[in-house]
């Protein structure tokens, strides 16, 4: 009976080790997730997933790989721009897996090397623009960075989707300057708007006089029409605009003849 018992004993050890074994065979792999088999070392052919997938321990070894959209924040970079112009630009950088196997057997940790690669293109792409034109065009940078990054981690099965510039941080004297410069340019824009306003009215009052020097009459509706807008602010002084035209008739009247016999 003891060694009835004592065979029983350990087969219900037997079966419950083999049973903890078989649950820590079993790994659940979630939709966006794959697993990459590695047996004796070696890699399997193909990711396991989405769903229940068995492992077989310890000869086999699953690495789950997520194959979600991943936001990379790029720190801020020192760059000095084109025109020597020394400031700090921070960035985004967003990509996925497209090959898991890849993305392990290719490179150590993709994640940090995928940061590596943006933190040193955004240095070099940046140091061949301008101020103006890190500025003006950051779409284009943007795109620009997103090509360069792609390609680079391509190989280690590595999509980069998007890159965004997301603050460019100047210097006091820089920010000053483009005040300065800003400031200038808004006065000369008003400056011309003024001018050409000007050249608009001295235009136009030149059309009128023309067509109003065609007729006399004209002249005298004018001058009437003066009249009647000074009556009706009833003024206590009116002052009564003579036409030039007037006084040149008097100064002709008024100067002495010439002898006809000198």
């Amino acid at each position: 009976m003891e060694a009835f018992a004592a065979f029983f004993g350990f087969s219900g050890m037997l079966v419950l080790f083999f049973v903890l074994w078989l649950f820590s065979c079993i790994r659940i792999v979630n939709e966006y997730e794959r697993a990459v088999i590695f047996t004796l070392g070696k890699v399997g052919a193909t990711p396991k997933g989405p769903g229940l997938i068995f492992v077989f321990r310890p000869f086999q070894r699953a690495v789950v790989v997520s194959l979600r959209t991943v936001v990379l924040d790029v720190p801020s970079q020192d760059v000095i721009t084109k025109d020597n112009v020394s400031l700090k630009v921070s960035a985004v950088v967003y990509f996925r897996v497209l090959d898991s196997k890849q993305a392990i057997i290719r490179v150590e940790n993709y994640y940090y090397a995928t940061s590596q690669i943006a933190q040193t293109t955004l240095r070099s792409v940046l140091g061949e623009v301008s101020l103006d034109e890190l500025l003006a065009a950051r779409e284009k940078l943007s795109l620009r960075l997103r090509e360069i990054i792609d390609q680079a981690t391509e190989p280690w099965g590595i999509e980069v989707t998007a890159v965004e510039l997301k603050s460019v941080d100047l210097p006091e004297q820089i920010q000053r300057a483009m005040g300065k410069q800003a400031e200038a340019e808004r006065e000369k824009r008003a400056k011309v708007i003024a001018a050409e306003g000007e050249l608009l009215a001295s235009q136009q009052l030149l059309e009128a006089a023309n067509k109003v020097s065609q007729n006399p009459v004209a002249i005298q509706m004018r001058y009437l029409q003066t009249l009647s807008e000074i009556a009706a602010e009833k003024n206590s002084t009116i002052v009564f605009p003579l036409p030039i035209e007037l006084l040149r008739m008097l100064d002709r009247i008024g100067a002495p003849k010439a002898d006809p016999k000198e």
